[in-house]
């Protein structure tokens, strides 16, 4: 029976965390597009209101 070795234990313990956090920060992106679009509908229907012609 083989062991893993300590740099392979490693080397998946480091690519299962960065995969971790790439998922965290597209969805902090993702938050932050929604957020912005959301911003630019409320100011477009203000503006609408707003408008006299």
């Amino acid at each position: 029976m083989k062991h893993k070795s300590a740099g392979s234990i490693l080397l998946l313990s480091v690519s299962l965390c960065l995969i971790g956090v790439s998922l965290v920060g597209y969805n902090t992106v993702k938050g932050a597009g929604q957020d912005l679009k959301s911003a630019g509908q409320a100011i477009e229907r203000k503006a609408e209101q707003k408008k006299s012609y």
